[in-house]
């Protein structure tokens, strides 16, 4: 199956399992926005640190604009591959398109070596 227009690099498996676990880690001891348009606010407001997207997002739509506002405002960002396990990282019961880490709690660290690894994967 081919990429959707919005996931412009290829995230490896191990990158985006601690992404999936940045998200879980900020959602218990920081602050999170889940959900496109919370993301969205939230970088306009340049208060995303890091935004992760789901890869299988239909219609593709609801995302595509979330790239181009991140490198706008300077905010890295990843790409997960299910929307399911975006969602269960986050305390959710549902899935979620894409999730904004604004504070990451305990998981500072983890927050500064992904936000290293996306200068990395965008080249």
């Amino acid at each position: 199956m081919a990429r959707p227009t919005y996931v412009r690099f290829e995230t490896p498996s191990e990158i985006a399992d601690k992404a999936l676990q940045l998200v879980q880690v900020a959602s218990e001891t920081g602050k999170v926005r889940v959900g496109t348009n919370e993301v969205t606010k939230s970088s306009e407001r340049a208060e995303a640190k890091l935004v992760i997207m789901a890869e299988d997002v239909d219609p593709v739509e609801i995302l595509v604009h979330v790239p181009m506002l991140c490198e706008e405002k300077r905010i890295p960002y990843l790409y997960v591959p299910k929307k399911q396990r975006l969602g269960q990282s986050a305390g959710l019961s549902k899935s979620a398109a894409s999730v904004a880490i604004v504070e990451p709690g305990e998981a500072k660290a983890l927050l500064e070596e992904l936000a290293g690894s996306f200068a990395t994967l965008k080249k």
